[in-house]
């Protein structure tokens, strides 16, 4: 099937099932929790059992609000704290690495939640912002983590309880065709406002995930961790809010429930060795929902690519931070 038959059969006639199993002992980072998606993922882990649940968020009054919500809803309290992550900034990512990586006893699950859609072109930290949040800060702070997950899978040394680190994706990466990696350099390409079509680049940015996880996986090879992507669908949440009208009206006439698509994100936390490098979709693994540039040739030419220019761009934030690749 195509892209738009696989969306509507997914949206109309499949729902990912409810999660049930537990996290007990666990310690969860969810980014972007305190509303949509990641609020529901995060009270499906307070739910599940988990010891620690980390709200992380640029809103931190709005986190508090989140936790009081969780705590009401599951009847467990003193499980969720909120820290601040602003992915719009380079030093709040780092800020946020080296206080979970020194404050927190382990990490067992990192989902990288947090995103933004917009068609209004702005820079942060001198790149278009879509870029800066979805896929700079995004990468930068999961490998800066990496360590102290790595450091989990050793004190637990069970093959069948990985840490996990998954990154939301989405089907929309099959909506570009990706000019930008055509012509070299590709995040200046990116952030150069007059050739930039903000119509496609939330899906581009997706697409960029997508790319960077199937490059950067095979090279985490010491089998600690799996690292893995979610799509959880087209949801009712709050990601449109600066997309414009054509969004919002998808997600009005075909938009799943935000619990009902918060169990791919939680179903992500538990797959298996199968699901390092691979594409989940409504909870299972399912590289078949991939575009078909992403398995073409050209698409497997413009990862390497990618990932290259990539490691270039984290280099020049943090100095060694992609220096086991």
């Amino acid at each position: 099937m195509g892209f738009l038959s696989t969306f509507l059969y997914s949206q109309l006639f499949v729902t990912p099932p409810y999660p049930v199993k537990s996290f007990a002992g666990q310690t969860v980072i969810v980014t972007g929790s305190n509303t949509g998606l990641g609020l529901e993922a995060a009270r499906h882990f307070v739910r599940l059992d988990a010891e620690k649940v980390i709200i992380a968020v640029r809103n931190v009054s709005a986190g508090q609000r989140a936790k009081q919500s969780i705590e009401e809803s599951t009847g467990r309290e003193n499980v969720c704290e909120v820290w601040e992550l602003d992915l719009a900034s380079y030093a709040s990512v780092q800020a946020f690495a080296k206080r979970a990586s020194t404050e927190l006893s382990r990490i067992d699950v990192l989902l990288e939640n947090a995103g933004l859609a917009t068609e209004q072109f702005k820079f942060a930290e001198n790149q278009e912002r879509t870029i800066t949040v979805n896929v700079i800060s995004t990468f930068l702070l999961g490998l800066l983590l990496l360590p102290k997950m790595e450091e989990t899978a050793d004190k637990d040394k069970n093959p069948t309880k990985k840490p996990r680190w998954t990154i939301v994706c989405s089907g929309a990466h099959a909506l570009t065709n990706f000019p930008e990696y055509k012509e070299g350099n590709t995040f200046a390409n990116l952030s150069n406002k007059e050739k930039s079509d903000m119509t496609v680049r939330y899906p581009t940015s997706k697409l960029l995930e997508v790319l960077i996880v199937r490059e950067l996986a095979p090279k985490i090879t010491n089998s600690k961790i799996i690292l893995n992507m979610t799509d959880p669908g087209l949801c009712h949440s709050e990601l449109a809010r600066e997309a414009g009208f054509s969004l919002w009206l998808m997600k009005l006439l075909l938009g799943r429930k935000t619990e009902v698509g918060s169990r791919c994100l939680v179903a992500s936390a538990v797959v298996g060795d199968e699901s390092h490098g691979a594409y989940i979709s409504n909870g299972e693994v399912s590289n078949q929902h991939l575009s078909a540039f992403v398995i073409s040739d050209g698409g497997r030419k413009a990862q390497e690519n990618v990932w290259s220019e990539l490691k270039e761009v984290l280099e020049n934030i943090v100095p060694g931070v992609t220096a086991w690749t």
